[in-house]
Order: C-alpha cells, then structure tokens, then sequence
C-alpha cells in the first residue's frame, strides 16, 4: 500500500489544500507569519504521515513520525484559531476545518495505538 491510500493521510491532505485556499484571502501583512504559518503546519502533518509510513520498519521512528503529525495538527488548529479571532475566518468555516483536524488527530492516534495494523512489527 501507498501511503497516499492511509486515511490519515487523505483527510489531512485535504484539510491542507482547504486552509492553502482559504488563506490566500488573509491580509498580506499575514503572508510571512499567519497564512505561512497555517500552510506550513498543515501541510507538515502529511509530511509527517508519509514518513511514518515509510518508517514502519523501525517501531520507534513510526511512533516518532506520527506523534511529530500530532503535534503539526495540534499546532494548525492554534492557527486556524487566530485566524478566527483576527477575523480571516467566519465561525462556521472555523469550525469545518477545526472538526476535520480532530477527526485527523484521532486517526493518528489510531495508527499510534494500533502500530501493527499498518504493517509496523510489535516486539512482544
């Protein structure tokens, strides 16, 4: 399999390419903070997704690599929530993204807690 076929993966590709179009209506003075910051993370959490697929033979590295996308996600969503505060996002368009990001965090923690399902071998 692919790692463009992991579920993680395509929902947080998604959610990238949404906050990449969205973002190109945020201010300019935003471009080399906010917006850069936003597409960075969102797009570090497939990255990371990625590497931690490819990283399946070494239990540790895959664990590594998925709690690095954790943490990519949880840092979009401090993002998504200043672009909400600063007015570049309406709540509902807020609260899309936000719910999307969760369903990500969860499938990440899904592939943290059942390594073996994605082709990682466990030493017992």
């Amino acid at each position: 399999m692919r790692f463009q076929e992991l579920l993680a993966y395509k929902k947080a590709f998604s959610l990238a390419m949404k906050i990449f179009k969205l973002s190109k209506s945020f201010p300019k003075e935003e471009t080399y903070s906010l917006t850069d910051q936003v597409r960075r993370s969102s797009r570090s959490v497939c990255a990371n997704i990625a590497e931690s697929y490819r990283k399946r033979d070494y239990p540790k590295h895959f664990h590594s690599k998925l709690t690095d996308a954790d943490a990519e996600n949880s840092e979009t969503q401090v993002w998504l929530e200043f672009a909400l505060h600063c007015e570049y996002l309406n709540q509902e368009i807020y609260e899309e993204l936000f719910l999307e990001s969760d369903e990500i965090g969860k499938l990440i923690n899904y592939m943290i807690l059942n390594p073996s399902k994605f082709g990682v071998h466990v030493e017992h």
